[in-house]
Formats: structure tokens, sequence, C-alpha cells
């Protein structure tokens, strides 16, 4: 099973090489927290964090 990844710029977790929200190379393996976007237009925790895409994100990077 490859290692979770988490974007520096983005926090978007990943596996693969670069971010796909961001195209970064700038990664993490150690972060805290978890969000799930399902629906950014609705979701009022995207609008505060200011997350304009779905997926999964890191609540705080290292």
């Amino acid at each position: 099973m490859p290692k979770v990844k988490a974007c520096k710029i983005c926090n978007a977790i990943y596996e693969e090489d670069k971010c796909p929200n961001c195209d970064a190379k700038e990664f993490t393996e150690s972060s805290k927290g978890r969000i799930v976007v399902l629906n950014p237009e609705k979701s009022e925790i995207a609008k505060k964090l200011n997350l304009k895409t779905k997926g999964n994100f890191a609540i705080k990077t290292r």
C-alpha cells in the first residue's frame, strides 16, 4: 500500500507523485486531521477553509 502524502501548498491528500490539485511536488507524510469535502459550494467548512474543489484534505501539515 503506497504512503499517503499531504501537499504543503493546498493540503490535499494524495498517493501520486505530484499533487492533483496544484501540481506541486512539495509534500509531507505527517499531517493532522482529515476533511472530506463532497460539495464545496454548499459546505460551510470548505468555505471557512477556502477549499474550492472536492476531495480529501489535511487540516494541518508539518
